[in-house]
């Protein structure tokens, strides 16, 4: 199944957008394919405004974001796997959604059947025989 994440952030991005709040990405800048201004990361991460005042072309795909942006005064073009975003929030409240960390698993050759987080193949069971216990709700007062 495909991530959920591009879907999410596309809808909270119009949500934020629509309550005439500043969208802002935050960005895990040491992640493999991030390419943002280096000088403006701080502690390996990157926080941006995407909003359509701030940007230009802005493109929320499945896997990349893109978009060109002012640094500086200097037009520069972001592109950021989609993976690497860690959150996306309105900066005038802080609401929005900071994300789990999502490994990017690598690609499987045509001859090996998908596997599952445990590394078994995808519908079986753990080494243990026992199959992975679904993560649970909690209510929290």
């Amino acid at each position: 199944m495909t991530s959920s994440r591009p879907y999410i952030i596309r809808a909270l991005y119009e949500w934020i957008v629509e309550n005439d709040c500043t969208p802002y990405l935050l960005v895990d800048a040491t992640r493999q394919g991030v390419e943002v201004p280096s000088q403006y990361v701080k502690e390996g991460q990157i926080v941006l405004n995407v909003s359509p005042g701030a940007v230009v072309d802005l493109n929320i795909a499945n896997d990349w974001i893109s978009f060109n942006g002012r640094f500086g005064g200097t037009a520069t073009d972001i592109l950021v796997p989609v993976q690497a975003i860690i959150g996306i929030y309105a900066r005038e409240n802080g609401q929005g959604m900071v994300f789990e960390a999502e490994d990017t698993p690598p690609p499987e050759g045509p001859d090996e059947p998908p596997t599952g987080s445990n590394g078994s193949p995808s519908g079986s069971a753990p080494a243990g025989g026992k199959p992975e216990s679904r993560p649970a709700l909690k209510i929290v007062r």
